[in-house]
């Protein structure tokens, strides 16, 4: 551990007088610049000086050399880069962080004086002065400009010249919502926004064909003497008639099955007075009307128009949705213009079959194949219905270590889901009530097999019924109020039973094979959205399940316990948060910093003392705590000492879990990407498994037994396909006796490999 640190500090060393060495490279008679300061003489009314200040220097020009750590290390690399014999290395860091040298002669100071009096007469601190001078050194040089900054002009009154009709009131009322205030200081900038302001209200009212640049404002300081000014809005000359009215959609086409080699379609069915061009029915019209928002008779709105564009890519039939407008007057005699609007839609495939092939490995050293295969069929039933069977079929084997080796699993499944683009309910809404999209409708059926062996064989069944609503482009909604599983263990070996005997809380967690309930998930995701820079993401799940079938039940003659149909039933509820913050920074915003918090509570209550198996949490993994291996940490400072690496085949799971991840992502050269991170988690109960020698219970000492590894990461991220590949090592085990757990165990890392991002 100590050569490691001597070798890092060596590195750091090395680096740093390389930088500082940059003074011998500058040629003879230059200077290197380092950059410029602003001091402003403003007038007592002058506000937010050094906000000014701020906006003032991103106008100065040329940016200096940048620096790391005060080191010019962008500029060593290109010195170093220009010798003849030059290392491999030094050619390519100079094309990862290499800048060109920006000299004391790249400045002009007059051309900067002007910008900066430029800058401040759009801001309004007209009749400013600006002196610039160079504070020179040996090798280095800066730049320092002085500013005078008077009184700015400020808006006294802010009113509409006279225009024609019809654009005249609409303009006007318009402006009745405009930001513009009393007092308002002169700002160009904020002009050029109410004109894009003006603009898109214009064309919410219909004026299909205006433009921003038709508006001018003109102040007038004539009226007074104490810097003030009358602003106009004025509309400009020969501005075209066809951009001061209004215009009508007059008619709604729609092409629900385009094709642009074959576009002669003439055969039409009018529903709700919009024309559905298709020769023989593709798509019901009666199924799309309620996707289209544009109306018939209404004016022209590209709010709307982004509407319907959206609502119907929304369904899943259609690989591009197109709306093109066609003016149907080639002159406007009246106040009013007349639009044809026409809607092309081209669908998906309407068959599709997927294949996926995945060489599993886990980190309890288990491995195999999984091959998964997805069939869907669009459109089924011509309502934008998608049909989607899938099956997987997967066979894993501990291939080395452990009292488990030689133990496999073979798990099939088959799943059905079958998705309607619309609310099917009992309830009607009104027409506007999901403005930004309509809710669409899942339904599943699902069956599992799974046959661990030497230990028993699981068959699981699952029908689903919900929905889910994208509220607007960061919140989804999802309300499944039918969720029913059934589990049936069977072919248990002696060697299992005696696990269940020696462990009443894992028994009873198989025993209440029935699960009936309703599921809700709200998630709010800014990570859609790949240009911010600060992005959250928060995703919240609420499963109840046994409340409503219990008022139909029957107690059981062998036990206490509740019957439904013959099957035991379980009742809890289950409630957990996960939260995300990313930071992007670098250039092109290619550097992140990624955090995440989760959160995660079950209670069992009524006909159970335990949640049931399938429905408690677990940490460790490639997508939780990556040090330890999966669903191995915890519970508590449980630790497994019967497994020479600490680690059975069966689950630790506990009804509590929290986790904390940090991680640093960098790029490294093309698809590369790297990471640096550290984790943190662990499972509890909420009351002590007599099992796990009560070393399983919740206390306000969690904060000690929490698990907490460290590690690096390579990612391939091909076009957002993403394969990750991260080695962790445990630096704090809750395993280990109090004294003993902080420990960085480096040399026994654990390799993770997942497919995307692990938050």
């Amino acid at each position: 551990m100590k050569n490691i640190q001597t070798k890092i500090s060596l590195f750091f060393l090395v680096i740093l007088l390389y930088s500082c060495s940059i003074n011998k490279f500058i040629p003879e008679g230059k200077r290197l610049y380092t950059g410029a300061k602003i001091k402003i003489d403003a007038d007592s009314s002058v506000q937010k000086v050094n906000k000014l200040k701020e906006n003032l220097l991103t106008v100065v020009s040329p940016k200096p050399n940048t620096k790391f750590l005060g080191m010019h290390l962008g500029l060593y690399y290109y010195y170093k880069n220009q010798k003849e014999n030059t290392s491999f290395i030094n050619r390519w860091l100079y094309k990862k962080i290499g800048q060109e040298p920006v000299y004391q002669e790249d400045v002009e100071l007059l051309d900067v004086e002007d910008i900066l009096r430029n800058r401040l007469e759009n801001n309004g601190f007209f009749y400013s002065t600006v002196v610039s001078s160079f504070n020179e050194k040996e090798k280095r040089a800066s730049a320092t400009y002085t500013l005078k900054v008077p009184k700015p002009y400020k808006m006294a009154n802010y009113k509409i010249d006279s225009m024609i009709s019809p654009i005249y009131k609409d303009i006007k009322k318009a402006t009745l919502t405009s930001p513009f205030q009393e007092d308002m200081r002169f700002d160009l900038n904020n002009l050029k926004l109410e004109r894009q302001r003006l603009d898109l209200e214009l064309k919410k009212m219909g004026y299909y064909n205006f433009n921003p640049n038709f508006l001018i404002f003109e102040a007038d300081t004539n009226q007074y003497t104490n810097k003030k000014f009358d602003l106009f809005l004025k509309l400009k000359a020969n501005v075209p008639k066809k951009s001061t009215v209004p215009y009508t959609l007059k008619t709604i086409n729609v092409y629900p099955n385009y094709n642009l080699k074959d576009s002669t379609t003439t055969k039409a069915i009018k529903f709700d007075s919009i024309n559905y061009y298709q020769d023989e029915i593709f798509f019901k019209p009666e199924f799309l009307d309620e996707f289209i928002t544009l109306k018939k008779g209404s004016n022209y709105n590209p709010i709307t128009s982004k509407n319907t564009a959206r609502r119907l890519s929304s369904i899943g039939a259609y690989k591009y949705v197109n709306i093109q407008y066609k003016e149907l007057d080639s002159t406007i005699t009246g106040n009013e213009g007349n639009l044809e609007a026409n809607i092309f839609l081209s669908p998906l495939t309407k068959r599709a079959l997927r294949a996926e092939l995945q060489a599993v490995t886990k980190s309890n050293n288990f491995a195999g194949p999984t091959l998964g295969l997805t069939f869907s069929n669009r459109n089924l039933f011509k309502g934008g219905e998608t049909l989607n069977i899938s099956s997987t079929i997967g066979y894993e084997t501990q291939v080395s270590g452990g009292d488990n080796s030689g133990l496999s699993s073979l798990e099939l499944g088959l799943k059905s889901e079958l998705i309607f683009p619309r609310v099917i309910s009992p309830f009607s809404f009104r027409e506007d009530f999901f403005e930004y999209s309509i809710p669409k409708t899942k339904t599943s059926l699902s069956a599992t097999y799974l046959s661990r062996s030497e230990l028993y064989t699981l068959l699981s069944g699952t029908a689903l019924f919900g929905y889910v609503w994208n509220a607007n482009k960061y919140i989804t909604y999802e309300f499944n109020p039918i969720s029913v599983n059934y589990t049936r263990l069977s072919n248990t070996t002696p060697e299992f039973e005696q696990i269940l005997e020696d462990n009443p809380f894992l028994k009873r967690s198989f025993d209440q094979q029935f699960i009936s309930g309703l599921t809700f998930a709200f998630t709010y995701n800014e990570m859609v959205s790949s240009s911010k820079t600060h992005q959250f993401y928060v995703n919240s799940t609420l499963d109840v399940a046994g409340n409503s079938i219990s008022l139909f039940d029957k107690e059981s003659s062998t036990s206490t316990s509740k019957e439904f149909l013959g099957l035991e039933y379980a009742q809890y509820a289950k409630a957990d948060v996960d939260f995300r913050y990313h930071f992007n920074f670098g250039r092109n915003k290619e550097q992140k910093i990624a955090t995440r918090l989760f959160a995660g509570y079950g209670l069992a209550y009524g006909n159970s003392d335990v949640v049931p198996f399938v429905k408690q949490y677990f940490s460790g993994g490639p997508y939780s705590v990556r040090a330890f291996n999966i669903r191995s940490l915890g519970p508590g400072t449980y630790a497994d000492t019967t497994s020479e690496d600490n680690s059975s085949f069966f689950d630790r799971t506990g009804n509590i879990r929290l986790e904390a991840n940090i991680e640093y992502r960098f790029p490294i050269y093309s698809f590369f990407k790297g990471a640096v991170f550290a984790d943190a988690g662990n499972v509890w109960n909420s009351f002590a498994n007599p099992s796990f020698n009560g070393q399983d219970k919740f206390t306000s000492n969690f904060i000690n037994e929490l698990g907490m590894g460290a590690g690096v990461g390579l990612r391939i991220d091909v076009q957002g396909f993403v394969i990750r590949f991260d080695l962790a090592a445990p630096f704090h085990d809750p395993g280990l006796p109090e004294g003993e757990r902080l420990d960085f165990r480096f040399d026994e890392p654990v390799l993770n490999f997942a497919i995307g991002y692990s938050f």
